[in-house]
């Protein structure tokens, strides 16, 4: 099966698909570019005789979108390289993964350019991998260290989508304001809205005022964001009530109740928090009682079941908080780093999230067991930060923390231990140093000088 396929028969060709920068695409416009961009990997991949890894680096916009509908139809497996990667992190996604080719959008300069990669043989079974029907691989983070990468079929991908559809219900009837990076969410959110014939709009400028007009300008009913764009909208003074607007999602980080209310009174709109993880997609939604509660995760949608376990595998009692386990359809097929095809215990996949049930069915996320950080929507592992911050010369060792932020979520923030405590390191140099090596978000915002950092019995670095 293949889920570009299935799409192109769901739709006529004359239906609008995609709006961009004041752009109507339809259906048949986009799968003629991807058909064209397939062929183009066909041929190229001939050789191979399986299907081809291809890392995708493209901007937002229609060609990211064309590109990667042509890397699925073409039965290649697609990686995304996120814009903000640096040449490092880039690298190490290429290696990782056995990359076959790289496929740069050129947007400014037209078309695009496909490249033949040399790579040494995968770490991972080549056999096994090509039998899971390979759609797509995603890293949570810039490298792998941390990080197993998460690979998804074309049926998990159907499957995962359709389920998370009948929360969202999104439909021919709907027009899809996007507001995410595409590299981290094209797979399983732009290919929900192209399954279920929406509309995406896409706005390419971050600024409120062009948000809102596009809002207006194209009747949107639908927005898809982060708490930071809700924060941004809500403070808006203007007098557009967005008449049009049904649904209103925040994920990728937690959402302050302030955000809820402010753009709920703004817009007359309840903002629906969602709970969309990696290797399981969207399964939890607060659709009943967002207006009540708005900083609750809501509830499973109904092809998934929830566990909320302790340490020692048992459930936990109403009202006590435990880690969010859930079974259902569209979990992932396997890890590819270090290669895991049973990724999941009794059918249910272990989320590292600390969750708490209430007395009427109703899920709030408290806290996390594992130790990644959230920076609007962008997921960072203190690892792999601490292990750049660890090469400093002026630096004996570190730890990185996630720090509560009104806006992004969260924060990274280091603690430091200086070679010289009389002359600890200045942190803008700390801060450009990492950034040649590390995405920018990644890069943490302050810098504590410390004595020691807090270990477990083992010598390792305490996380909480």
């Amino acid at each position: 099966m293949n889920l570009i396929e299935e799409i192109s028969r769901r739709h006529p060709s004359d239906a609008v698909a995609v709006i961009s920068g004041g752009r109507s695409v339809t259906y048949g416009e986009l799968f003629d570019g991807a058909s064209k961009v397939a062929a183009e990997i066909r041929n190229a991949a001939r050789p191979l005789q399986r299907h081809p890894r291809i890392g995708l680096h493209c901007p937002d916009g229609l060609d990211y979108i064309i590109l990667a509908m042509g890397i699925l139809l073409a039965d290649a497996c697609l990686v995304p390289l996120a814009e903000e990667l640096t040449a490092e992190e880039r690298e190490e996604i290429t290696h990782t993964t056995s990359l076959d080719f790289t496929l740069d959008g050129k947007p400014n300069h037209g078309g695009h350019v496909l490249k033949r990669l040399e790579t040494k043989p995968p770490a991972f079974p080549e056999d096994d991998f090509q039998a899971l029907n390979p759609a797509f691989i995603r890293f949570s983070s810039g490298t792998t260290g941390t990080s197993k990468g998460v690979v998804l079929s074309h049926e998990t991908l159907l499957a995962r989508i359709t389920a998370a559809n009948e929360g969202l219900k999104i439909g021919p009837d709907d027009k899809v304001l996007w507001m995410l990076p595409l590299a981290h969410h094209f797979a399983v959110s732009i290919v929900l809205y192209l399954y279920a014939g929406a509309v995406t709009v896409l706005e390419p400028s971050p600024a409120r005022e062009d948000i809102l007009a596009a809002a207006e300008a194209h009747e949107a009913t639908v927005m898809y964001g982060a708490p930071f764009h809700y924060a941004m909208l809500g403070a808006d003074t203007g007098s557009f009530r967005w008449p049009s607007l049904r649904l209103a999602v925040a994920t990728a980080a937690a959402l302050p109740e302030a955000t809820a209310r402010a753009f709920e009174q703004r817009f007359d709109q309840a903002l629906v928090q969602g709970l969309g993880i990696i290797e399981v997609g969207l399964s939890v939604l607060n659709l009943e009682d967002a207006a009540s509660t708005p900083t609750a995760i809501g509830r499973a949608l109904p092809a998934y079941e929830v566990a909320l376990l302790d340490p020692l595998g048992n459930p936990v009692a109403e009202g006590e908080a435990g880690e969010f386990h859930i079974r259902g359809p569209g979990l992932l097929d396997a890890y590819l780093v270090p290669w895991d095809p049973e990724p999941l215990r009794d059918g249910y996949f272990a989320s590292g999230d600390l969750v708490v049930r209430h007395s009427d069915g109703l899920l709030t996320l408290v806290g996390r067991s594992k130790s990644v950080i959230n920076v609007a929507g962008m997921k960072v592992f203190p690892e792999e930060v601490e292990a750049i911050l660890n090469l400093h010369p002026e630096i004996e060792a570190s730890r990185v923390v996630g720090k509560d932020h009104p806006h992004t979520g969260q924060i990274p923030v280091a603690e430091i231990i200086p070679r010289d405590p009389a002359n600890p390191p200045k942190a803008i140099a700390i801060q450009r140093y990492c950034r040649e090596h590390v995405s920018a978000y990644k890069v943490p915002l302050r810098f504590k000088p410390v004595d020691s950092l807090p270990r477990t019995a083992s010598g390792k670095i305490r996380r909480v």
